[in-house]
């Protein structure tokens, strides 16, 4: 009888086992990362670098996707994301930053975790390799959410980072783009000083490519996270901080709701809020995150003026991908299944 008991029971706990991990296994997750948007011209592309493009998101969004696939952490997900596109020079952020007027680059980034609200961001580091990495420490080891410049790096410091030389961030192919823009704005300059006009250029006439980078994800506890690293607008100068590293504008995120990293105009995603509007749709409009994010990107936005495009997900893994631009570099992935991959509009 006893024996009999023994067998029973264990029989009862490989059932339940068996049944829990069978659950766990039909809880969603999903993932999002985009490398920035802007005008994409496939003139332009040739096919080797759109190879190269779609590589490295693939490789981006497959690392992501496995720490989902082996249970871990959505925050966790979205930073192993997007230090691989920070570590290619082919994205505006880490190694490929864009220059600053000046010459040198400065640094934006910032991180949120839907299941605590916490948040982490710096804006405008130069020794930093990887921003979203000290992003992820402001939000874990601080009272703080944003840290900036000197008191950023100083912080780094104590929480263990290596700095690195601002050339760190020097490339040929940026540089050009930087004289490029130089080029454009003093003659923009000039032209206004001689017509008696007050000197404002305004940057989205300069046909700027933006490559920030991003990620969000739903991991299978269903907590939700975003995050957003570039390198901010070539040719910037005093200081100028973009939406990247602006909780609610660059980067939100919400358990329940939704989580949402942008890329485009900064400007224009701070004074519109773009990232949480797009959650509060959700929220309180119990609008689908697909419509959520059109309305606010191809619609406010445009009529605003602002240019660019978001990745959201919604707490039931439902991704949306809205850009008004000529093209966005993004990839998705849900439930372990392959990666989807996209550039321009008609894919």
């Amino acid at each position: 009888m006893k024996n009999k008991f023994a067998t029973f029971s264990l029989i009862l706990s490989s059932t339940l086992f068996m049944t829990l991990n069978a659950q766990a296994n039909d809880k969603p997750f999903a993932i999002a990362i985009h490398g920035g948007a802007g005008t994409i011209s496939k003139a332009n592309l040739t096919p080797e670098l759109r190879q190269a493009y779609k590589d490295k998101l693939k490789e981006a969004v497959d690392k992501g996707s496995k720490v989902l696939e082996q249970g871990g952490d959505s925050v966790v997900a979205v930073q192993t994301a997007i230090n691989v596109l920070e570590n290619s020079l082919l994205f505006n952020a880490g190694v490929g930053s864009v220059y600053t007027y000046d010459g040198g680059h400065e640094l934006d980034a910032s991180i949120m975790d839907g299941k605590t609200m916490n948040a982490g961001a710096v804006a405008g580091v130069r020794h930093i390799a990887n921003p979203i990495d000290l992003a992820l420490a402001v939000m874990n080891k601080s009272e703080h959410v944003m840290l900036s410049g000197a008191g950023a790096e100083e912080f780094a410091l104590t929480q263990g980072f290596s700095l690195v030389p601002n050339s760190h961030f020097d490339t040929d192919a940026r540089y050009q783009q930087l004289l490029d823009a130089r080029q454009k704005i003093n003659a923009a300059e000039k032209s206004e000083q001689i017509a008696g006009i007050e000197t404002k250029v305004e940057m989205k006439d300069l046909d700027y490519k933006f490559g920030t980078v991003g990620a969000v994800a739903l991991d299978k506890n269903g907590n939700l996270a975003a995050g957003t690293s570039t390198g901010g607008m070539t040719a910037k100068r005093f200081g100028r901080i973009g939406d990247s590293p602006v909780i609610g504008a660059g980067t939100y995120a919400e358990n329940g709701v939704c989580a949402v990293s942008a890329t485009g105009h900064g400007e224009y995603f701070i004074r519109y809020q773009v990232a949480g509007d797009i959650c509060a749709k959700v929220k309180y409009q119990q609008k689908s995150i697909i419509q959520a994010a059109d309305e606010v990107i191809n619609q406010r936005l445009i009529t605003a003026g602002g240019s660019g495009g978001v990745i959201a997900v919604d707490h039931r893994g439902n991704i949306a991908t809205p850009f008004n631009t000529e093209g966005m570099y993004r990839a998705t992935r849900s439930n372990g299944e392959p990666a989807q991959v996209f550039i321009w509009q008609d894919q």
